[in-house]
């Protein structure tokens, strides 16, 4: 029986799935899991404000529902792919199979990497949300700093523009933060990771790619005892 791990972004903004698909190709191998990416219809075009997490989190359960009435056994794990972690507790409670949030895998991954954490958010309103959860899950004494793009979701498609603004705030974390490694704070990032990396000549997590790591050694180790 063939395994697939859903890897889902919760905003309807088809462009974000398809750069963490391209981004998750390395982790694709003979033996699976197969990796499958979705979009959540029904989502904002970016999950940006407090209000946009909320309206997520009922539909992103009722799809896991589906996918495991749907799949069964065949549905090995699923990845919320929004650095906010949208309804990640609310999920890890519809199903039974492990349930990932590239905020806190991506976060966690970083600590392996590097003593001072920069993280890059989109927009500025969601550093006080981002903050929350880093405070919740107890690495905040580990973020150097977060700093903003000042782009929605949607402008993250302007490639020339992206690239700008990357450059420019993922400098500033390691030269006036002195960060030792970042974290794109966006799934919509994850096309530019590798080229960011090695522009600054830090480590840079995809929080996507990390979560979906994790899960994979969940999966092919049975660590979720299923």
């Amino acid at each position: 029986m063939e395994q697939t791990l859903f890897v889902i972004n919760p905003n309807s903004t088809q462009a974000v799935t398809d750069a963490f698909d391209a981004a998750l190709e390395p982790l694709r191998m003979a033996g699976g899991p197969r990796i499958r990416c979705l979009t959540l219809a029904e989502g904002p075009a970016g999950v940006q404000t407090q209000l946009d997490v909320e309206s997520v989190t009922l539909p992103l359960a009722a799809l896991v529902r589906k996918l495991d009435a749907d799949h069964g056994a065949a549905a090995a794990g699923y990845v919320i792919a929004c650095f906010s972690d949208p309804g990640l507790h609310a999920v890890r409670e519809a199903t039974r199979k492990p349930v990932l949030g590239i905020s806190e895998c991506g976060m966690l991954t970083a600590l392996t990497l590097g003593q001072r954490v920069g993280v890059i958010a989109i927009l500025r309103q969601s550093l006080p949300r981002h903050g929350r959860m880093f405070g919740a899950i107890g690495l905040a004494g580990r973020v150097a700093a977060e700093l903003p793009l000042d782009l929605g979701v949607v402008e993250l498609s302007d490639e020339a523009r992206t690239r700008e603004r990357l450059l420019h705030v993922g400098a500033r974390l390691r030269d006036e933060h002195q960060a030792d490694v970042l974290v794109l704070g966006c799934a919509g990032m994850a096309a530019y990771r590798g080229w960011l990396q090695a522009e600054l000549g830090l480590p840079v997590v995809e929080p996507t790619q990390a979560a979906a790591a994790m899960a994979i050694g969940r999966i092919r180790l049975n660590w979720h005892g299923a």
